[in-house]
């Protein structure tokens, strides 16, 4: 059931990641008549939030997939748990996800757009499915 959690974790900031780089021509055209410069940094910001939760999420399910395959150390970590390094990403995915929850929460959420208001909603179901797969 671990790795079930730690992979649906996973997947999530992965497919909002991957929504996030296909509307980001769109969002950026929402915009309206606003300067180069402004539609450069709005087209970044997007970029970057979607690259960071792809990263977010191969690095869970690498880590996941990894720590469960080579051989004797699969053994180990079913007999023991998750070894450390792979805790260590458990743990530090989920506070970055639950930070940009938090940050979601006070920017996105308040727009009306349904997108943006989920964003809160999907990074902490992430980070509580990592954390359950990472501790149960």
């Amino acid at each position: 059931m671990k790795p079930v959690l730690l992979y649906i974790g996973a997947f999530l900031p992965f497919a909002w990641g991957i929504a996030h780089l296909a509307a980001t021509r769109d969002v950026v055209k929402g915009f309206g008549d606003i300067s180069e410069d402004n539609r450069r940094i709005i087209t970044m910001e997007w970029i970057v939030e979607g690259a960071a939760l792809i990263f977010i999420g191969v690095l869970v399910a690498f880590v996941t997939y990894l720590s469960r395959t080579s051989g004797f150390a699969a053994i180990v970590n079913y007999l023991e748990g998750v070894n450390a390094v792979s805790r260590g990403v458990y743990i530090t995915s989920f506070i970055m996800l639950n930070a940009m929850s938090v940050i979601s929460l006070f920017t996105g959420f308040q727009v009306r757009f349904l997108p943006f208001r989920l964003c809160p909603v999907i990074f902490t179901s992430a980070s509580i499915l990592i954390l359950l797969g990472a501790y149960i």
